[in-house]
């Protein structure tokens, strides 16, 4: 079934590249008109015959129509066009119908224009040219024709330009060039800035889209959308190019789909992270309805991310386009980037690009730090809560000269009060401090040169203490007769990003991508010692260039990982080398309503053996506002069994390893594919943009590594996959805004995540079916000194989850089947005195939604039956914070 499955969706797939690959032909031909009459004839019955763009010039009497040659052809077209009363190449229009043509539309009939045009020896292309007006109209078509081109007709609807030309006499590329000289890009061709800058108001088109996007200020008509227009060599607007790996992004709303990604990306800036606390990464999705952030345990209180229905560890998590939360890392990560840090976050389901690596199976999430290049700008964040939570942060970026820039970040936090709100003699939260630091160099000479690099370095000590409240951390564990937890990680950070767009080509760029991390933790959790040290290294090249025209991309290029573990678990000692070299290829085919990026690489691992990891994700624009979305892909990752398992070592719980021929702790690596639909629609209510994205997804495991949780209470049994792993996730969402400034979303969300564990096919615990989620966000209107007030809540809906089976214990320390559903709701209200000072209050778990008696056994943490790690709801109480931000 599952084979089937695969061979099925392949096919399918398959007959979708074929089909759209070579699904659009374009053509121009000859077609007799006189006036905007015939104009509107022409055109339609095109496009009521199969043409998806027509575009007729009375000037030059031809016709240019893309269609699909699948469900028409040109001479169908043409010989309809003759139907409806023009003479064309191919076909005379009837008598009858010619003579009934209105007064200004009878056309010269005598046919000699095709034998004067047929007898020209001149090539005919088209290629995307930018620009907005009748001004540009007559610029771009009087500039190529004084470079050589016989005719040239360009439409601003379809930022087209067709040119018939004497290849003898002029080339395309010569044409396109003097094009770009006078202020319009192209797709071979970069306008100077000079010449852009000078153009008039009126033609200063959007840089930053893409050559197959609508032009936004231009109508389906081709008319000028004059009430739409903007300056955009204003500086107020900050916009950068993009080379693979050297990225600035675009300001943009809050979260916003990417209309661009064949893949489903939702991009999150930071006016979006500003709605909750968002003190480090894991608290920046409380707003986003696609990531469920739960809490690992109630020892440590980290937390950790699920998405697809999957843990954290199936999601690729990098900064700057760099791995970042992986290996030994996976625990505690999330709180080594502080939310003041990040710039955006680019959120990907499913599949993600190959040129990424291989390590993304539910999707990838990417995190940019900021990064400024216009203006100097000093930010300091103080933030406190009732639990004596603290946390500094400052951030300082800088223009150095015209083209380099620098970032300094700051971060330290600290908790320093013993919480024990459920009275179980455990701290609720532990206690301790993390001090972090980060600098980047920007240089970006793109517009000149073609040159780019961004230099980054981290340091990072973190150390918390956690366990029982009578605990004292400066005697050791076995001086004592309280359960203490002790977690100190050091980590070290340092990389390089460079990029070079060819000169005259700016469809052409390479990247170069290396990165360097130190990691290593030192913790112990009662009488259990955990020692973990590891050293990566990872280098990219990525090669960017098209196949004729830009409807036509490719990336390639090569990437190397290396990873050294070292790890003690008791009195035992893990040891091994992963290094893996890889190769990839992607291929990005653009037509005016559809998407498809194909891509595969091939890695070959010294532990794993040699994997092949093919990804596609397929995008069909039905119209402007409906869109349906398509993937496919396969990922593989190695395991790492004690650092991804340390919410669990909180207990009595003895770790077995089912040793079955593997080469990393005895186990396989593993792999899964990951299948994927959905459909967006945008719409107006109430006058406003709504938009409803449906999507569902399934991954289906080979070779998985289960966490057997329910063979004994007293273990946790890890062994590989024999059967069927599967996990479905389906989540629609709806976002409205029904009155100004007023935002809503609404989402849905169901999980069916089940695998073929030793005893049988069994539901992955701590995983609810159900989810809804609801945020409320509403800003006034600024005042004349940039003052206004906004207010945001968020309210989420946990169904049951399947708990672990604990029934071979006493009666007093097992557990339900399922847990009770539950909700949590978090507010924050805050004020912009101006735009440089900002102070928010808010609250987190306001219901003071708690699980009863989370840690099995609390009062005899060293006895058989203690477990700290069966936890699915708040540990907590309502917590109330207060936030200041500074701007200098």
């Amino acid at each position: 079934m599952k084979k089937n499955l695969k061979t099925g969706l392949a096919v399918l797939f398959s007959l979708i590249f074929q089909t759209f690959l070579f699904a659009q032909t374009t053509g121009t031909f000859l077609v007799k008109g006189n006036c905007s009459m015939c104009k509107d004839r022409i055109e339609s019955t095109a496009k009521k015959n199969g043409a998806t763009t027509a575009v007729w010039s009375s000037e030059t009497q031809t016709l240019q129509v893309e269609f699909d040659p699948n469900k028409t052809t040109a001479d169908g077209i043409l010989k309809k066009i003759a139907d409806a009363g023009h003479d064309n190449e191919k076909y005379t229009a009837p008598d009858a119908v010619y003579s009934k043509l209105p007064g200004c539309c009878l056309y010269d009939r005598e046919p000699s224009f095709i034998k004067q045009n047929a007898a020209t020896p001149t090539e005919k292309k088209v290629f995307f040219v930018k620009g907005n007006c009748e001004m540009c109209k007559e610029r771009i078509e009087s500039t190529a024709k004084q470079a050589g081109a016989t005719t040239a007709i360009w439409d601003a609807a379809t930022q087209k330009v067709t040119l018939d030309f004497d290849p003898a006499k002029a080339s395309a590329e010569s044409i396109l060039k003097k094009i770009a000289d006078v202020g319009h890009d192209n797709e071979m061709f970069k306008a100077p800035d000079e010449v852009y800058r000078k153009l008039p108001g009126c033609c200063l088109y959007d840089r930053t889209t893409e050559f197959t996007e609508p032009n936004p200020h231009v109508h389906s008509d081709g008319k000028e959308a004059v009430a739409q227009k903007k300056d955009f060599s204003s500086h107020d607007e900050h916009f950068d190019k993009q080379i693979e790996g050297v990225t600035v992004t675009k300001a943009q709303a809050a979260t916003a789909i990417d209309g661009k990604n064949a893949g489903l990306t939702f991009n999150i800036s930071g006016k979006e992270l500003l709605k909750a606390a968002c003190c480090n990464l894991s608290e920046s999705f409380e707003t986003n309805a696609t990531v469920d952030v739960s809490y690992s345990n109630a020892v440590t209180g980290t937390k950790q991310l699920k998405m697809l229905g999957l843990d954290q560890k199936y999601t690729a998590l990098s900064k700057e386009l760099l791995p970042e939360i992986r290996g030994l890392a996976a625990a505690y990560g999330l709180n080594f980037i502080p939310g003041r840090w990040i710039g955006g976050i680019q959120l990907t389901k499913g599949g993600s690009t190959v040129t990424n690596g291989y390590e993304s199976i539910t999707g990838q999430i990417n995190t940019e730090l900021l990064k400024h290049q216009d203006k100097t700008e000093t930010s300091m964040n103080i933030f406190g809560d009732i639990n004596a939570r603290t946390e500094l942060n400052i951030t300082h970026v800088s223009p150095l000269n015209d083209h380099w820039n620098q970032s300094i970040l700051l971060h330290g936090n600290g908790t320093f009060a013993k919480v024990d709100s459920n009275n179980d003699g455990f701290l609720d939260q532990p206690t301790g401090t993390q001090m972090n630091a980060t600098y980047l160099l920007n240089f970006s000479d793109l517009e000149h040169s073609g040159w780019g690099t961004h230099f980054g370095i981290n340091a990072l000590q973190d150390s918390r203490n956690a366990g029982q409240m009578n605990y004292n951390k400066a005697l050791d564990q076995s001086e004592q007769p309280a359960y203490g937890v002790g977690i100190d990680i050091s980590r070290f950070q340092v990389w390089n990003k460079t990029g070079y767009i060819f000169k005259g080509k700016p469809y052409q760029s390479i990247g170069w991508m290396n990165q360097y991390t130190y990691h290593q933790q030192d913790s112990f959790f009662g009488l259990r010692n955990y020692f973990g040290r590891q050293n990566t290294l990872y280098s990219n090249l990525i090669f960017e260039s098209i196949f004729g025209n830009t409807n036509h991309k490719y990336k390639t290029g090569a990437s190397f990982l290396y990873d050294k573990y070292d790890e003690d678990y008791l009195s035992l000692n893990y040891r091994r080398t992963e290094t893996v070299p890889g190769l990839f290829f992607e291929y990005t085919l653009t037509g005016a309503r559809y998407t498809l990026v194909a891509g595969a690489r091939t890695d070959f691992h010294n532990l794993a053996g040699t994997q092949f990891t093919p990804r596609l994700n397929f995008k069909y624009d039905f119209t402007p506002k409906t869109i349906l979305r398509l993937s496919a892909g396969k990922g593989f990752r190695t395991a790492n069994v004690f650092a991804e398992s340390q919410g669990y070592f909180a207990s009595n719980r003895a770790i077995e390893i089912r040793d079955n021929g593997g080469k990393i702790y005895g186990l396989k690596p593993e792999i899964a594919w990951n299948y994927g639909a959905s459909l967006q629609q945008d719409f107006k209510i109430f006058g406003r943009k709504s938009t409803i994205i449906t999507d569902f997804f399934r991954t289906d495991f080979k070779d998985q590594v289960l966490l057997d949780l329910d063979q004994s209470p007293q273990k946790m049994v890890f062994y590989n996959l024999d059967g069927r792993s599967f996990a479905n996730s389906f989540q629609t969402q709806w976002d409205l805004t029904p009155a100004k400034n007023f935002d809503v979303r609404l989402a849905y969300k169901y999980y069916d995540v089940q695998a073929d564990f030793e005893g049988g096919r069994r539901e992955i615990p701590f995983m609810a079916k159900h989810r809804g989620f609801v945020n409320l966000a509403y800003a006034t209107a600024k005042n004349d000194k940039g003052g206004f007030w906004t207010f945001d809540t968020t309210l989420n809906l946990v169904g049951k989850q399947k708990l672990p089976n604990l029934n071979s214990n006493p009666a007093e320390f097992r557990l339900p089947e399922y847990s009770d559903s539950y909700n949590t709701l978090n507010a924050q209200v805050a004020k912009n005195l101006n735009d440089k000072t900002r102070i928010y209050l808010g609250g987190e778990n306001l219901t003071s939604t708690m699980q009863k008696n989370p840690i099995i056994d609390a009062k005899n943490p060293f006895g058989n039956y203690f477990d700290g790690g069966m936890i699915y709801a708040p540990v907590m109480t309502a917590n109330v914070y207060l936030g200041l931000d500074l701007k200098f």
